[in-house]
């Protein structure tokens, strides 16, 4: 695990636009933390660094966006209202986690037994001041550990 520590929401979004170019089809973000943490901030800066200009919202009611227009789709999922994993497999996730874009899926901890065992956790927890983060990145499968490595993250 790699700690990096978040002094505004503007580098928590400079943080993921620059993981951006480094992701491929098929690549899957869990991004954990409490309510307000910079879940939906972390995930605009991934979604501008793929050059989406679309605004990007948390699909908290919705359950999914899509954001095509970028160098790769970009499929966002908030599980927080859901009841079970099995309203997740009735709306067909694995056609995303396993497609042609790359999938970011908030509060993925509720779901963690559909999420594949290759992928990139990403916790945000506050910290004592109001705008500063620490977020915890812990890559699984070696692909996850190349692609951390080329994002430095913690420098």
């Amino acid at each position: 695990m790699i700690s990096v520590i978040s002094h505004s929401p503007e580098e928590t979004w400079e943080l993921a636009s620059k993981l951006a170019p480094i992701l491929s089809k098929g690549d899957l973000i869990n991004l954990s933390g409490d309510l307000g943490a910079g879940k939906t901030v972390f995930t605009k800066g991934l979604a501008a660094g793929l050059g989406i200009v679309e605004p990007v919202t948390s699909p908290t009611f919705t359950i999914i966006k899509e954001y095509e227009e970028g160098r790769l789709p970009l499929y966002h999922f908030d599980v927080y209202r859901l009841f079970s994993p099995d309203e997740l497999e009735e709306l067909g996730f694995d056609e995303y986690f396993y497609g042609e874009g790359i999938t970011v899926i908030e509060w993925g901890d509720r779901v963690e037994e559909l999420l594949p065992d290759i992928r990139l956790d990403v916790k945000i927890l506050r910290l004592v001041d109001e705008t500063f983060r620490r977020i915890e990145i812990s890559p699984y499968g070696d692909i996850w550990q190349e692609k951390v490595k080329e994002w430095q993250p913690g420098d």
